[in-house]
């Protein structure tokens, strides 16, 4: 059996395991193990006991002024697994915060010029994704749920653009075959995101005074970036 691991470095529990839920059936797996780095540091290869790993959001910022020395060592530790999967092979696929992390490792910049609010939107497939297993069969464009405030200014070098919408240019790349980073959530259904809202109400990913409007349009929408999940560990079970 494929061994998956959900790299957790969200705070608040329930949503944490309200996104363990929703990456697991979105990968269509039936066991997903995981590893909350807010709680222990990352020891070890992780390509020593998985198959493939899925790091989900958060509300830290890359672009901080000051941040906490819990997150400067969770950052170091993302930093690490993408490192194992550009240099190792690891198949990995980062989410939200996540590709601000990569972006800022590979020499890229990360702003706080392309936000986008609590909302489905729709990203256009790169002609550079053509060929990509877990992009190219999406093209031309995908219906996915969105909620950041900092996105990467540039795709970061030696990455291929995978997506991109007009309010964030950089929505997905690749870099190598095996380090996938959206900045989207792919791992949600509409009810997902609105069961996350709750947790956020106050954080300024929407007007909290609009959250029945913000969740009604959530609810109303129709998303695909499910299928992206379900291919990365399609590709990973044929490979093995």
């Amino acid at each position: 059996m494929v061994s998956l691991l959900y790299v957790c470095v969200r705070p608040e529990q329930g949503a944490a395991e309200a996104e363990h839920r929703s990456f697991r059936r979105a990968l269509g797996v039936p066991q997903l193990d995981r590893l909350d780095l807010l709680d222990a540091p990352l020891t070890g290869a992780l390509g020593d006991r998985y198959d493939g790993v899925v790091v989900g959001g958060s509300p830290f910022n890359v672009v901080v002024d000051e941040s906490s020395a819990l997150q400067h060592r969770v950052e170091e530790n993302l930093e690490a697994v993408a490192a194992e999967a550009i240099d190792g092979g690891l198949p990995v696929f980062f989410t939200c915060y996540g590709i601000g992390v990569v972006t800022r490792m590979l020499g890229g910049t990360v702003g706080t010029a392309t936000p986008e609010s609590t909302r489905p939107t729709s990203v256009r497939i790169t002609a550079a994704a053509a060929t990509d297993p877990v992009f190219g069969p999406s093209a031309p464009a995908i219906s996915v749920l969105t909620a950041h405030k900092e996105g990467s200014n540039e795709p970061p070098p030696g990455s291929v653009l995978l997506a991109t919408n007009d309010d964030c240019p950089v929505q997905a790349y690749r870099v190598g075959d095996r380090l996938y980073a959206t900045q989207f959530h792919p791992e949600v259904t509409p009810q997902d995101f609105v069961d996350r809202m709750a947790y956020y109400r106050t954080t300024g990913y929407f007007d909290p005074h609009e959250y029945d409007l913000t969740a009604e349009r959530v609810l109303a929408a129709s998303v695909s970036g499910t299928d992206l999940l379900r291919r990365f560990a399609e590709n990973i079970i044929s490979a093995r």
